[in-house]
């Protein structure tokens, strides 16, 4: 098994009512070397300015950008180049990337390799503090700026992830732990 970090920039809260903007992967290893990036045009015409913007990108690049059909088939090729065994999806927010990322599988080359569940950053760090209330103190330990770029994005939430997995001693497929 292989863990991935991923993030998705859209133009709205929800897929099939908005449109995925970008995509960054980034695979959980000891380099956080090995990524993905892929830039996504519109697949629907409603879009949200104001969530739009969080990317950087005008409603006309985005219209530019390349077709969602090769992206996810070059994510798919990706995948299996790069993951040892099943590749598992991490986020900061499943509940948005995972959703996107799912649709937009599903819908342009009709599976997806990271199967029907992800993982979320701020549930396994609370865990392993054993507070609940402490799900949004992990974000602390990135290196990378949160830029909304989300290559920059995932390698800073694999960086906190590594970081306090290093510190619990919590093993991670590809990781060091000394």
């Amino acid at each position: 098994m292989s863990l991935f970090v991923v993030d998705v920039e859209a133009d709205g809260a929800a897929p099939g009512l908005a449109s995925m903007v970008s995509i960054g992967i980034v695979r959980v290893d000891d380099t956080l070397a090995t990524t993905f990036y892929g830039q996504t045009r519109p697949i629907v015409d409603t879009y949200s300015e104001e969530a739009l913007a969080v990317s950087n990108f005008t409603r006309e690049q985005h219209l530019q950008f390349d077709d969602p059909q090769e992206v996810m088939e070059r994510l798919v090729k990706w995948l299996a180049d790069t993951s040892q065994g099943r590749p598992v999806l991490i986020s900061d927010n499943p509940a948005f990337d995972f959703a996107y990322t799912s649709y937009y599988l599903h819908r342009f080359v009709g599976h997806n390799p990271f199967g029907h569940s992800a993982r979320r950053i701020g549930d396994f760090f609370a865990g392993l503090e054993r507070d609940f209330f402490a799900a949004s103190k992990w974000k602390s330990k990135r290196k990378t700026a949160h830029t909304h770029h989300p290559v920059d994005d995932a390698r800073g939430n694999a960086e906190a992830l590594i970081a306090f997995a290093r510190e619990h001693k919590v093993k991670l497929p590809g990781v060091t732990l000394a």
